[in-house]
């Protein structure tokens, strides 16, 4: 076979790949309670249906993503479990139709705070084993193919896609659609996730389980392997300390509304143009992440990054704010696909699941943490309050670059398309 037949073939094989994960990242985004669309039908149920106080919306917030914070258990599950013999399509198969199931269960029940909190907490948990087959199996076609630059650029631009199209469009759903209508919805899309356990396209399945990178041990023997695979360590790190960033998320939304004097609309305004940030510089990632070394992408990125948050500690009114959103959500961009990339090449063979859960589990971690820490810090700092939870955000920025140094040099030595030396 001449090099233009094997170049066809690879882009017909990358084709195939994207195509299977795209559509399936899309629903995904939606049934997931940690996804911009379920979480914020569920924020208006609480709201205006059950007339919920803002301490009860917390309380129930934090109550229903318990299982995230241990997502390792379902990840190691996924590494161990074959159910019905499919491996990964088994997951989607069996847990997509139970989903179903029970938001079907839920549009037909009268809804009250306890059912609710159950079918929520329920709903959760079954979506975690999902989540956990599906990146377990995005990172294992990440190594087996060298892809895991691109496969961070599709999963990330369509998931910032889901969630800006959820931010438009949620709201008008919520106010035009019942209750039962709108679980319902959610109920066709894991049906539509469960069709997943059914297509096996060749490009993802072809020989995917028998390739070393697949292969593990039994259980101790995995969890040993897991400890001692040192470059984990940098790409938990670098997820934990991005994600923590005390100058955006709960303390920014206060700050726009009491000090800069927005409305609660402008900050979804700001939240929906920081989300389009994300989107050109995404692409972006997928281009240079096959032409320039991993290392050398992961570090420029983390320096871009640096700066994000600053300027939003010197402007002057809400609508400022906004115009600096969109700049900022590229400044971060491609920070955020450069730490998906690193948490797949650093994954060990057979254990895929079980670290892009405690990636996923960090990221939880971290986004709780610095909404904590940032309120501690806005709410004692008085009038320099946000100037605080900015300097605190860069200079945890700035460690960033020096746990970059940590990651070891076979994984950061090549570019998308080339196999990883750890491998």
């Amino acid at each position: 076979m001449n090099d233009s037949s094997t170049a066809a073939t690879e882009r017909h094989s990358t084709g195939q790949i994207v195509a299977y994960f795209v559509p399936l990242t899309f629903l995904l985004y939606v049934i997931d309670p940690v996804g911009p669309f379920f979480d914020i039908v569920v924020t208006y149920v609480l709201k205006d249906r059950l007339h919920a106080t803002l301490s009860e919306a917390a309380q129930f917030r934090l109550m229903a993503a318990l299982p995230v914070y241990g997502a390792f258990v379902f990840g190691l599950t996924r590494d161990l479990w074959n159910p019905l013999g499919r491996r990964d399509r088994g997951y989607f198969l069996v847990f997509g139709l139970l989903t179903a199931a029970l938001m079907f269960v839920l549009a037909a029940q009268p809804l009250s705070m306890g059912v609710l909190t159950v079918a929520v907490l329920s709903v959760m948990l079954l979506t975690r084993f999902i989540v956990a087959a599906y990146q377990g199996l995005m990172a294992l076609i990440a190594q087996e193919r060298a892809m895991s630059g691109r496969l961070s650029a599709v999963w990330q631009f369509t998931a910032f896609a889901t969630a800006l199209l959820s931010s438009a469009c949620s709201g008008l759903i919520v106010q035009h659609a019942s209750t039962p209508t709108i679980f319902r919805l959610l109920g066709l899309a894991a049906v539509g996730v469960a069709a997943f356990g059914l297509w096996k396209p060749a490009a993802v399945f072809g020989g995917a389980y028998a390739a070393p990178e697949a292969q593990g041990l039994d259980l101790r023997g995995d969890l040993r392997r897991l400890i001692r695979h040192r470059a984990i360590y940098p790409a938990v790190a670098l997820m934990l300390m991005f994600q923590f960033s005390p100058g955006t998320g709960v303390v920014l939304q206060y700050y726009m509304v009491d000090v800069l004097k927005g409305s609660d609309a402008m900050y979804g305004y700001w939240y929906a143009m920081f989300l389009a940030g994300f989107l050109p510089v995404l692409l972006l990632y997928g281009y240079l992440c096959q032409r320039v070394p991993f290392g050398r992408l992961l570090f420029w990125s983390a320096v871009l990054a640096v700066p994000q948050v600053i300027p939003l500690a010197l402007i002057h009114s809400a609508r400022g704010a906004v115009l600096l959103a969109l700049p900022i959500g590229m400044l971060g961009g491609l920070m955020w696909a450069a730490i998906n990339d690193l948490a797949m090449r650093s994954c060990p063979p057979g254990l895929h699941g079980s670290l892009m859960m405690v990636v996923s589990g960090v990221n939880a971690l971290g986004i709780r943490g610095g909404d904590w820490v940032g309120t501690w810090i806005y709410s004692a700092g008085g009038r320099h309050g946000f100037l605080g939870c900015a300097i605190v955000t860069t200079l945890v920025y700035v460690a960033v670059l020096g746990v970059i140094r940590c990651v070891p040099e076979e994984i950061t030595r090549t570019a998308d398309g080339q196999a990883l030396a750890a491998a």
